[in-house]
């Protein structure tokens, strides 16, 4: 039988914690079989799985070990682990595993406690709780802008359909957003990104701003909402909202473009991304005049969106081309993963409306950003209180590691 046990260390953090312990078992040649530490504001909670070899006795290292701790300050407890319990822990490790991250304004007792509640009703086990956004000083008297709390937990859902209904309904409750991710290899290795132009990475639907300039905003606006709801074909909606565009000024697309907002965390988004080696495209359904400037501003590596038709300096009420619609992202997203050689699994997409759905749920990652109800519903992520920045949180990204 092996003599396997586990030790609980827990008190004041000190420098030489972990190798004082470690030296005494080194000293009878014990094993590791697992360990794992947190420290929380100087209190450090430290856990080592050890297995004593048959030539040295376990009383000696009890007692060693209780020595050492005494001179550190600290409290060490002993657990005997039977050879069975053992080997059912050890079985665990083929178990899939996922993330759930916690995105909010701030991290409150209540939302933490909602979402344990749900992780473990649906028969997952928590191993590690981590949080990933930084520490909070209330010197300066600002309030965070984001927060992030991570889980890694162990199983699979009873029923992962009723998890997602949970996750929406404590996220409509509380104010948060949740996230549930297989952790695998293509979570921690992504590789491409790819957005919707239009009230995803800007904070406006552009062909709504030229037609306030071209005095048909309100008509415009109502077509689009409908096409953003699902209502009806992105083609024949796009066709009757350029029509009415007949005969703008080309300057006008200049004249927008200098007033155009971003949506918020979109600049540190992209600053973040480009700085840690993704390539990021747009493929939208608004216009590639729009896209360029975006490509050009941040370094962007593709845009496919749809080329309005101008003709002696007016437009002509047309585009060029073949529509950028549902279908056509979800085509030009596979292209260019082929063309990175990379797995769709390393893809990122990011969308706000209906006809972002097939791409979002095409990328291993598919997010719908502030999206309309049927979109959250249809897509496996959604983010509707924070800025698109907080996506770091779901690449495992900690604010400590941002550039900007």
């Amino acid at each position: 039988m092996q003599n396997i046990i586990l030790l609980r260390i827990s008190g004041e953090d000190r420098p030489e914690l972990t190798a004082r312990l470690t030296e005494v078992l080194a000293s009878y040649g014990a094993d590791i079989l697992d360990i794992g530490q947190a420290v929380i504001h100087d209190t450090v909670s430290l856990g080592i799985v050890i297995k004593i070899p048959p030539e040295a006795e376990s009383s000696p290292i009890v007692k060693d070990l209780l020595f050492t701790a005494h001179e550190l300050g600290v409290s060490l407890k002993f657990t005997p682990i039977g050879e069975d319990s053992y080997e059912q822990w050890a079985a665990q490790q083929g178990r899939d595993r996922a993330i759930v991250t916690l995105l909010s304004r701030k991290i409150t007792a209540a939302q933490v406690s909602a979402i344990n509640r749900a992780i473990v009703a649906s028969g997952l086990s928590i191993d590690v709780v981590h949080r990933l956004s930084g520490r909070i000083s209330f010197k300066d008297g600002h309030a965070p802008r984001q927060a992030c709390v991570e889980f890694s937990v162990r199983g699979t859902p009873a029923d992962p359909k009723a998890l997602k209904a949970e996750f929406l309904r404590i996220s409509a409750e509380l104010g948060v957003d949740i996230a549930f991710q297989a952790d695998n290899a293509f979570r921690r290795n992504r590789r491409l990104v790819a957005f919707d132009m239009d009230s995803t990475l800007i904070a406006v639907e552009v062909i709504d701003e030229l037609a306030k300039v071209a005095g048909v905003g309100d008509e415009v606006a109502r077509i689009t909402e409908a096409a953003m709801r699902g209502e009806f074909d992105f083609k024949q909606s796009l066709r009757r909202r350029l029509s009415l565009l007949k005969g703008l000024p080309e300057t006008a697309l200049a004249e927008v473009a200098a007033r155009i907002p971003m949506n918020e965390g979109a600049q540190r988004l992209l600053t973040n991304l480009k700085h840690f080696g993704y390539k990021i495209a747009i493929l939208s359904g608004g216009f590639t005049y729009f896209g360029n400037i975006l490509k050009e501003r941040f370094g962007l590596d593709y845009v496919f969106a749809n080329q309005l038709e101008i003709r002696d300096g007016v437009l002509t009420g047309e585009v060029e081309g073949e529509i950028v619609d549902a279908s056509r992202k979800a085509l030009l997203l596979r292209h260019i993963a082929e063309k990175e050689g990379i797995s769709l699994e390393q893809v990122i997409a990011v969308g706000d409306g209906a006809n972002d759905l097939p791409m979002l749920n095409l990328a291993g990652l598919g997010i719908a950003y502030h999206a309309k109800p049927v979109v959250k519903q249809g897509a496996r992520q959604a983010i509707s209180t924070l800025g698109l920045d907080s996506i770091l949180y779901l690449i495992g990204v900690r604010d400590r590691d941002t550039v900007a």
